[in-house]
């Protein structure tokens, strides 16, 4: 459900305010730290932003795909680490439940997430399944009104910190492929998971990922979302179909803010007595960031506008993450470029942006995956 003009621009300007007042300045230091602060995390919490694609019925502010990506766009003003934060209760975390989930577990678990009481994770990548998720391996075995859970998971986003996982696993071990996976509600404090030591990464520092690793992790049957086993895989899709949009906005957002950074420090920024933007080599990669970064973000408005609608947007979700996560690639490209030697120390937030979006092409489906995904969708018109 949608809010009304006025409520919405009044919580778009409130993020805006945020990320610009709040968290921009903190940037260096989250970088240094690897941690958010936990005063910045309450006052997320206060503002909603746990909250924000959560329905309405279960206390969040239930947004709409084109509301979310707005609010997306805005956080892409500064470093991804603090979308990250709330990142999986708004997205992959949380979206099995609210889309596929049985009403009791509806009732129970999204109000947590909404207020943040609660964190959520998405487990569905493994030491030898990745891109090929199809290929997992980790068991979910029956044992009474019980399924026993084995195997671990990989870099998954937030695990340190959850509460609890949407986490796939192969409940039929006779069926290959997606048909045998079923997605489960895994809360952290089960016998048997443990979390990993989390990973030291080229980028996105304070964003934390882990292993989650389960012996004989005992799960309720009735903790198959949606108590139905062997769909758990048309679950996770769907989920990565409004995930991708909301990566897409966030790629948006930075590539916005590098090039306003491009844009001041070149007026600045003399050589052969005059400001490098009079040159037209800078121009030309100045006007590059923007007209890509226009086009990125006319594609993810369009895409959402039809998920609004309840098409299906499988195709235009690839397309949009597919070009969005590439463009805001160069954009940083460029502005290392355009900043010259100041790019490539951390004086300025050039350098730490560069590195933080290079994972925006791996996550949630690779280039490549987005490829086939588009290509695959194509020929089912054919």
């Amino acid at each position: 459900m949608a809010l009304d003009p006025e409520t919405f621009g009044i919580l778009l300007d409130t993020v805006e305010r945020f990320v610009t007042e709040r968290l921009v300045p903190l940037e260096a230091q989250v970088a240094e730290e690897d941690q958010v602060p936990a005063e910045i995390i309450e006052e997320m919490k206060e503002l909603g932003l746990f909250s924000l694609s959560i329905p309405e019925e279960y206390g969040g502010l239930g947004l709409s795909m084109s509301e979310e990506i707005e609010v997306a766009i805005r956080l892409g003003g500064t470093t991804p680490a603090f979308r990250s934060v709330f990142g999986t209760n708004v997205g992959i975390g949380s979206q099995g439940i609210v889309m596929d989930g049985t009403d009791a577990q509806k009732e129970h678990y999204l109000p947590k997430l909404a207020t943040g009481e609660m964190i959520a994770s998405f487990a569905l990548t493994e030491p030898e399944a990745g891109s090929d998720a199809g290929s997992l391996k980790t068991s979910a075995k029956k044992d009474g009104d019980h399924y026993v859970l084995n195997g671990t998971k990989r870099f998954i986003t937030n695990a340190p910190s959850a509460d609890i996982f949407t986490l796939m696993a192969r409940t039929d071990p006779d069926t290959p492929g997606a048909k045998g996976i079923s997605a489960f509600i895994v809360e952290r404090k089960s016998d048997g998971l443990t979390i990993g030591t989390p990973d030291k990464k080229m980028g996105q520092q304070g964003a934390k990922t882990a292993d989650v690793i389960m012996e004989d992790v005992r799960v309720p049957a009735e903790n198959i979302i949606g108590g139905v086993a062997g769909v758990g895989f048309k679950t996770a899709m769907k989920v990565l179909d409004r995930g991708r949009l909301h990566i897409s906005g966030v790629s948006v957002g930075i590539a916005e803010r590098l090039f306003r950074e491009c844009v001041t420090y070149a007026a600045e920024r003399k050589q052969f007595g005059k400001a490098i933007a009079d040159f037209q080599l800078i121009q030309a990669m100045l006007a590059d960031s923007k007209a890509e970064s226009y086009a990125a973000r006319c594609m993810v408005v369009d895409a959402a506008k039809k998920k609004d609608a309840g098409e299906n947007v499988t195709l235009e979700a690839a397309c949009a993450k597919m070009f969005a996560t590439e463009m805001v690639g160069r954009v940083a490209d460029r502005a290392v470029q355009i900043f010259g030697g100041a790019g490539y120390i951390s004086e300025y937030p050039i350098e730490r942006l560069y590195r933080d979006v290079r994972l925006f092409r791996i996550y949630e489906g690779t280039t490549q995956i987005q490829q086939l995904v588009i290509a695959r969708e194509l020929m089912k018109d054919a």
